[in-house]
């Protein structure tokens, strides 16, 4: 028997190591688990809204295939529709994603997200029902600075069915959370343009260039880095001209590399830089047939008449507490 043993010894130490190593794997397993789902919990819950990848449309399609062109569309607008199109010219060079990023599918980028769920809808602004069509040639006629597109167009027909593949999913009448530019909270004191140049020259200056004039691609046909001024960029009809839009979209969004869950820019450097970038020459739009009912107009809509006796300038660089307390003092 004796002769036996040493073998036997053998297989029962292999065997305590064995079940004691897994005993550490399996326990240090768990103490993984716990402390994944521990880190998990303590991170906030996002909800926001994220576009589709357009590498996720099927190309294989007729339908597929509009909608990829509609996505090109929306990133390359100035290859097809830039004073050197090659279908039409029709607008300023810019391209629609310079302010929908990416395609329109950025959280707090000014994406489609809400587009196709809740449109078509009343909108003060245009004084009536607008829709889908009508808000894409609003975008074409003031942030691109350009004409209309008719809806019966390919060009047209091929935004339209991006849109509505980006809103697959979305529940009609919802607006999911990110898909519209946040709103920071107002400045105790009106918005200050010359601190503003400061921003713009740390952060912004080496993209959009020194005189606000952005950066054309290799080819000359559209804007790598758009024009935040002059006659190329968005003109004085457009949302952005708002300071409550672009230093929201500016706080979630530039430099370039910020996020919403890492933005580089204070609050109020994101407010005192639109009121420098706002305050800057660009293209003007007639605006006398929007806003029948002024007492829509938004507090910071810069060109009166008003209900109220605020300036144009307070409309435009703030103070705006005091015109929103006026607002609510009339309700």
């Amino acid at each position: 028997m004796k002769a036996n043993w040493l073998p036997i010894v053998i297989v029962i130490i292999i065997s305590i190591v064995i079940i004691n190593d897994s005993i550490t794997w399996y326990q240090q397993k768990q103490i993984a688990a716990k402390l994944t789902a521990a880190y998990i919990a303590t991170e906030p819950v996002d909800t926001v809204w994220r576009g589709w990848n357009k590498y996720q449309i099927k190309t294989s399609t007729d339908s597929g295939k509009l909608i990829w062109y509609g996505h090109e569309l929306i990133a390359n607008t100035a290859y097809y529709l830039g004073p050197k199109g090659i279908v039409a010219h029709t607008t300023n060079g810019m391209n629609c994603q310079n302010c929908h990023l990416d395609g329109g599918t950025i959280p707090y980028g000014n994406n489609f997200g809400k587009v196709y769920a809740t449109y078509p809808q009343f909108r003060a602004r245009n004084n009536g029902i607008q829709s889908i069509y009508g808000r894409v040639n609003d975008c074409f006629e003031r942030s691109l600075n350009g004409k209309a597109l008719d809806s019966s167009t390919h060009e047209m027909q091929a935004i339209y069915a991006y849109m509505q593949w980006l809103g697959d999913g979305v529940p009609k009448g919802v607006a999911r959370g990110g898909t519209s530019i946040m709103k920071l909270k107002y400045l105790d004191v009106a918005a200050d343009p010359i601190a503003g140049k400061k921003v713009y020259v740390t952060n912004c200056q080496s993209c959009h260039g020194n005189n606000g004039q952005g950066q054309l691609n290799i080819d000359g046909n559209a804007y790598t880095y758009p024009p935040m001024w002059g006659e190329h960029s968005y003109n004085d009809g457009a949302g952005l001209y708002r300071l409550s839009s672009f230093a929201g979209f500016a706080k979630n969004n530039m430099p370039f590399g910020s996020d919403y869950h890492n933005t580089k820019l204070t609050d109020k450097e994101a407010w005192d830089v639109a009121a420098f970038v706002n305050s800057q020459p660009r293209p003007h739009k007639n605006q006398s047939a929007d806003w029948k009912n002024i007492a829509n107009k938004p507090i910071d809509f810069p060109f009166g008449p008003y209900t109220d006796t605020f300036t144009e300038t307070q409309h435009k660089y703030g103070p705006f507490t005091p015109i929103k307390n006026s607002k609510s003092t009339k309700k």
